[in-house]
């Protein structure tokens, strides 16, 4: 019976908090509003939350039709008094009607039996309602181009994913289109991350926002640029320490791939990339510390284009089709091997790939320790690049690459020895 109580307490106030928290930020943005003209404030809101949450105890309660009555009533209540009523500055206020309704469902949420999703829409709404001049600004700054980026990935995300069958198919039962697709998805995920930031804060933070922006999708082309920058003469001075953060992102971005994708090999492969990922930071920040601030260069553009997507899908496609042969066929060694191939194409793909295999047909350090020789090879690409566009100019970033690399290389001796 106390238990019972506390639950029934708890949910009600729960749906009160959630009136008040909304009502709060409702008061605050209507306070210009004449006194008596404004429908709902802090104190109705508030009720609201209250009276929604008694209509959801009724509800549990066995008296539904009750509980229906008393919301709607509400809902009458707040038409008849949001009709043709100004709301700030004179205008037509939808928000707040809408918000009060938002309100009405959180308080019933709560008083159903669910009061942590009640507070957590709530906290969500008040934020939502609080960022008004920020979410405008943002939609002002958006242009063309940014709508169609948001288009592809909702595309990518959500028109697709959901209506792909969950099995395994093709040669060797080796594609799962649901779980192709989601590599897609997550990808272009951190592609389309970086975009949003560069827009938002590339031109504000220079050099330094477009190596960590652009490094969570493509470091190797952040390294380019900004290469390519340093050895035109440009007198930024912010280029080096940008290329050795760009890897750092890189190395961060590849544990989490490898935590989402490949989680056996988390640990072993973590070991192996933390010293290089210390050395890289280091680097960065000793060479960020040195530079002066530089509007710098913009990150590669946008990166939510369908059909690179699509190539990519076909990438993982054929790689997990190469592997499962190989499970039948090969080694250990000739596993890793044909992992060290398509990761030196592309490191995601042989995330992948990996993910995908049993422990029996490859250990999981002998796994991490393939992951790790991909990512040593494309951190050669990246110095080659560097001392190819930058010249002299680029010593102090060759270094930190360098010296990146030898951590790596020291870490996938100790994983060897440990193998053999």
């Amino acid at each position: 019976m106390i238990g019972s109580w506390y639950g029934e307490a708890l949910a009600a106030a729960t749906a009160v908090v959630c009136g008040l928290l909304i009502g709060f930020e409702r008061g605050f943005n209507l306070r210009e509003v004449r006194e008596g003209t404004r429908v709902a404030g802090v104190r109705t809101f508030t009720l609201l939350g209250f009276l929604s949450g008694i209509a959801g105890l009724i509800g549990r309660s066995g008296q539904p039709l009750v509980a229906a009555a008393l919301v709607a009533g509400a809902t009458a209540v707040l038409a008849i008094g949001y009709a043709n009523r100004p709301g700030l500055h004179g205008r037509s206020d939808a928000t707040s009607p809408i918000a009060a309704i938002v309100t009405l469902g959180l308080g019933f949420v709560a008083g159903s039996g669910n009061p942590a999703l009640a507070i957590a829409g709530a906290t969500l709404v008040t934020l939502l309602l609080a960022l008004k001049e920020q979410a405008h600004g943002f939609i002002q700054s958006l242009d063309e181009a940014d709508v169609k980026a948001l288009a592809r990935y909702a595309v990518i995300a959500g028109a697709v994913l959901p209506f792909l069958p969950d099995g395994n198919f093709g040669p060797y039962g080796a594609w799962n289109p649901q779980k192709l697709w989601l590599v897609v998805v997550l990808v272009t995920g951190f592609s389309f991350l970086g975009y949003v930031a560069n827009r938002i804060f590339g031109t504000r933070y220079g050099t330094i926002a477009t190596a960590l922006i652009g490094g969570a999708y493509s470091s190797t082309a952040v390294t380019q640029s900004l290469a390519q920058r340093l050895g035109s003469g440009s007198d930024g001075g912010a280029e080096p320490a940008g290329i050795a953060l760009a890897s750092t992102v890189m190395y961060l971005r590849v544990i989490l791939l490898v935590a989402l994708l490949a989680t056996r090999l988390l640990i072993p492969f973590a070991l192996i990339i933390l010293p290089a990922l210390v050395i890289a930071a280091a680097a960065g920040w000793r060479l960020y510390r040195k530079s002066p601030k530089s509007a710098g260069p913009a990150p590669p553009g946008n990166p939510i284009a369908l059909l690179p997507a699509l190539a990519f899908l076909v990438f993982v496609a054929a790689a997990a089709v190469a592997v499962t042969w190989a499970q039948g066929r090969l080694g250990q060694a000739g596993i890793g091997l044909l992992l060290l191939i398509v990761g030196t194409m592309d490191v995601d793909v042989a995330i992948v790939t990996v993910g995908g295999l049993s422990p029996i047909a490859i250990g999981d350090l002998f796994a991490a320790a393939a992951l790790a020789a991909t990512i040593f090879a494309n951190m050669a690409v990246k110095l080659a690049i560097t001392l190819a566009y930058a010249r002299s100019r680029g010593r102090s970033a060759a270094i930190a690459l360098g010296s990146s690399m030898i951590g790596l290389a020291a870490s996938l001796g100790v994983a060897a020895s440990l193998l053999w």
